[in-house]
């Protein structure tokens, strides 16, 4: 079974310039991504019900997918990338790869949620370009995550991950015997910096919903009462009497 606990954590001022950063390169990259994709959207639709008779297009390109756009991570971490409106220069190989890889599945999942809908048919609005204060959160997984118990009481713990170390994690719930960390996701908040631990703990079963069909037999109507001492009603001509806890 997999579930996730959130914690307060309590990096250094060091990794807190690191985090800020690296939040920068992978809000780059979503927005790099983001308009890769609006680009083609453009350019290769046609309004059905404005198309004139004589239209040129331009070339058409080929749909850009998760895979296509994580292969160019390769080439861009080969140097400093520029900002182009205000100029600014960010290093790319500087960040985990999978964190960076984790930012073009939601790139994909955003825009495909947009186009194509989910499993349901039901579309999403149009994803937007992130700006810092809507850009907040990374995902860090991999062999280079893990957690470390604080010797010294019990209120701390250690969390490591790629690139970055040790991070203090504030421990007011006590992990699960026998838990298997699978993701890290850093949020940046106005109070502070926190963690989700996705955990998985396979001693725990999994929950299967029981498949029961409401009919009149197995159900039961309730209604509040303000007669006497009533406080509730139900459907079988039943009174609960209002407790007194006084």
């Amino acid at each position: 079974m997999k579930y996730t606990y959130q914690y307060r954590i309590l990096p250094t001022t060091n990794q807190k310039i690191t985090l800020n950063r690296w939040l920068r390169v992978c809000r780059f990259w979503f927005n790099r991504q983001l308009g890769e994709r609006f680009q083609w959207w453009e350019q290769n639709r046609c309004a059905v019900n404005s198309c004139p008779l004589i239209c040129h297009l331009p070339e058409l390109k080929e749909k850009p997918n998760y895979y296509s756009q994580k292969k160019q991570l390769p080439i861009l971490k080969k140097d400093v990338v520029t900002v182009q409106w205000s100029k600014e220069k960010l290093d790319l190989s500087e960040v985990p790869s999978l964190t960076l890889q984790e930012v073009c599945k939601r790139v994909d999942k955003a825009f495909s949620r947009y186009i194509s809908g989910d499993s349901n048919g039901k579309r999403s609005g149009k994803p937007r370009f992130k700006s810092s204060n809507r850009f907040r959160s990374m995902v860090f997984e991999g062999g280079g995550l893990s957690i470390h118990s604080c010797s010294v009481g019990k209120k701390y713990l250690y969390l490591k991950t790629p690139k970055i170390g040790l991070i203090k994690v504030r421990m007011h719930r006590y992990l699960p015997d026998g838990a298997i960390l699978k993701q890290a996701q850093i949020i940046k908040k106005a109070d502070g910096w926190y963690v989700n631990l996705r955990l998985d703990d396979p001693t725990i079963p999994k929950f299967n919903k029981d498949k029961i069909v409401a009919n009149w037999d197995n159900s039961t109507g309730l209604d509040a009462v303000l007669y006497e001492d009533d406080y509730l009603a139900t459907s079988d001509g039943k009174n609960s009497l209002l407790l007194n806890l006084s």
